[in-house]
């Protein structure tokens, strides 16, 4: 946040600091700070639908000032920020920090060494104390330092992934880190957040946006899985081939694929595997019975936005409706959205709604390419937005500056002089 705000603290920091932070979030609030704001809006304890990030439904400034943050507030909100449940556990983790040979003091060392990279000093804190491969955080979510080299579902300021993360991920496994355990988030914690119920490293690797933006994930993700991780995750828990489609990570779940994770219709159709999608409809071109509509929609969606030309096409041919809704988003906004020329120019020819406003953000397929060209996933290795944009707009896309404008895109287009003529079809 800013200076107003929360930001990460040291490791041996005092209890004095959080309070500090927690005074300081009391007067960004008062200021109204766009991140105190925002930070208020994900953590505050008495906000309904606090977690729910989408542009839409999140909770307002007004609903916010109505609410009010107190100091008991303000304490939950450091907490949380920080990775715990209550301000009391935050309390007790300080002390923890402070005792003689802590050992908690000696894992949040241990994770500072992992998001640097810091392979020497990590080496020597295992050697020193080996237990520590097998202990757990005593945050919120249970950790074990091996889930830290996923960059997923910790705190999110220590979210990242070092170049070197494969060696350090090697250095756990050799000291004894269990690669199939779950993060633990206690009852309460797995009511707030039952999509993470089966939260294995392999599985919040193959989902995390930074090892895959830093170019390591699929090394990562491999590695791993010669250890014995399973590609299926745990029993019960969510299918990580699945959640990968559903993060955006489409070479994540290719990946997992080509390593013998299962696939329902919904997967085999998201990581292009036309064979197998063949399999689940009937020669009446009807579904079978261990495929469902819902699969196929998913799937549709997921193969326009990972660029499965065959799959779109075939699905196409077998009756999907071309402007389906998955999440509130058509297959066009996917298409859009991964800049894939050639599956837009088909939907398009197959009379996909142009102008269609998704469910989450309030934008329509020209909004999305945009965005997407602004803010490529790592996974957009051929993308051609200026395509996309061009035919979008030919096609007699609405422009709406005020979307533009709020996600910053209008001022990027202007300076992109290729763009700017797509976008204004001036070919």
């Amino acid at each position: 946040m800013t200076k107003t705000g929360l930001k990460p603290l040291p490791v041996r920091s005092s209890l004095i600091q959080f309070k500090e932070q927690v005074r300081s979030l009391i007067k960004a609030n008062k200021s109204s700070d766009p991140e105190a704001m925002r930070c208020i809006r994900q953590h505050h304890p008495r906000l309904p639908g606090r977690a729910n990030t989408n542009d839409r439904n999140e909770v307002t400034e007004s609903e916010i000032r109505k609410a009010r943050v107190t100091l008991a507030d303000a304490q939950s909100i450091v907490a949380r920020w920080h990775g715990f449940e209550s301000w009391p556990k935050l309390t007790k983790h300080v002390e923890l920090l402070n005792r003689k040979d802590s050992r908690t003091l000696q894992f949040e060392l241990a994770v500072e060494a992992i998001i640097a990279g810091d392979f020497t000093t990590l080496e020597s804190l295992l050697r020193e104390n080996p237990e520590l491969a097998r202990t757990r955080s005593t945050r919120e979510h249970h950790a074990t330092l091996l889930h830290y080299v996923s960059a997923n579902g910790v705190e999110g300021y220590r979210q990242k992934t070092p170049k070197n993360v494969v060696e350090i991920t090697e250095i756990l496994l050799g000291a004894g880190a269990e690669v199939d355990v779950d993060l633990d988030y206690g009852s309460m914690g797995k009511k707030t957040y039952p999509e993470r119920t089966g939260s294995t490293t392999l599985g919040l690797a193959a989902t995390s946006f930074h090892p895959a933006e830093a170019g390591v994930q699929i090394a990562l993700l491999e590695t791993l899985l010669n250890a014995g991780a399973s590609v299926n995750g745990l029993p019960g828990g969510w299918n990580p081939l699945i959640a990968a489609l559903h993060n955006g990570r489409g070479d994540a779940a290719e990946f997992l694929a080509s390593r013998g994770a299962r696939m329902d219709l919904e997967g085999a159709a998201g990581v292009g595997r036309i064979d197998l999608v063949k399999n689940f409809f009937r020669k009446n071109g009807r579904l079978k019975v261990n495929a469902t509509k819902t699969q196929m929609e998913a799937g549709f969606a997921w193969a326009c936005e990972y660029g499965r030309t065959r799959v779109v096409a075939f699905l196409l041919q077998k009756g999907i409706d071309v402007s389906a809704k998955r999440h509130g988003q058509t297959g066009l906004h996917w298409a859009a959205y991964g800049g894939h020329s050639d599956l837009v120019k088909s939907l398009l020819k197959r009379k996909a709604i142009l102008n269609e406003k998704d469910e989450a953000h309030d934008g329509t397929p020209l909004g999305w390419a945009l965005y997407g060209w602004c803010n490529p996933p790592p996974e957009a290795h051929h993308s051609d937005y200026y395509e996309v944009v061009r035919l979008l707009v030919a096609a007699g896309a609405t422009k709406d500056p005020k979307w533009l404008a709020v996600r910053g895109l209008d001022q990027k287009l202007r300076a992109d002089p290729r763009m700017l003529a797509a976008f204004h079809d001036l070919h």
